[in-house]
């Protein structure tokens, strides 16, 4: 199979995390799938899902704490503005 460069993932992990998330993968295929991976295919998958869908995921977790910002700030300043005296 031949392999095309890949872009590297914007996130990396430990290499506990990683190790750990190798075992959360391998576990979750075995047992749903009855699929027995080695390492180095988990390890793979763990890297697509690195580069291609968490991401998708990290920009959302921005988004969702900008939102809770603005907001926080917004009753801030409604809450200052009603201490402010004439």
């Amino acid at each position: 199979m031949a392999r095309t460069k890949l872009k590297p993932p914007i996130m990396t992990l430990s290499t506990e995390q990683e190790r750990d998330a190798c075992q959360v993968l391998k576990r979750f295929m075995a047992e749903r799938f009855e699929l027995e991976l080695g390492s180095f295919e988990v390890a793979e998958i763990l890297e697509l899902f690195s580069r291609e869908i968490a991401p998708h995921y990290y920009n959302r977790a921005i988004f969702d704490v900008q939102t809770h910002l603005k907001e926080r700030f917004e009753s801030i300043e409604s809450d200052l503005w009603a201490l402010e005296k004439s």
